[in-house]
């Protein structure tokens, strides 16, 4: 499954930290985590930021498995965008009913419609 958001006005660090805290708030591991800051062509001033988020599950023995991935690009003075993809078969339904109620709850006012 997956959900995609877009959101106006929001620091990309925010969203990248809310995710973060919110899934792993669900019992899963942190798996890979990366954020990266561009500048803008003709705008030295201006950053655009790239963030992935992987989240996992343990499985046989030691082992993990992915269980969600999250991406993020966007700036603080625009567009933020997000894409989380989830495999419904290791992250419950109710686990990613919680998830979105708490983004929805922090960020809804500043969602693209």
């Amino acid at each position: 499954m997956q959900i995609k958001k877009a959101y106006t006005e929001i620091s990309p660090d925010l969203l990248y930290a809310e995710i973060r805290d919110f899934t792993l708030k669900q019992g899963v591991t942190l798996g890979e985590n990366k954020m990266e800051t561009y500048t803008l062509p003709d705008e030295s001033a201006s950053f655009i930021t790239r963030a992935t988020l992987t989240f996992n599950v343990k499985g046989e023995g030691k082992t993990e498995k992915e269980c969600l991935r999250a991406h993020i690009v966007g700036m603080a003075r625009g567009e933020t965008k997000l894409m989380i993809d989830v495999d419904e078969k290791l992250f419950s339904s109710k686990k990613l009913t919680a998830l979105q109620s708490d983004l929805d709850f922090i960020f809804a006012s500043y969602e693209v419609k």
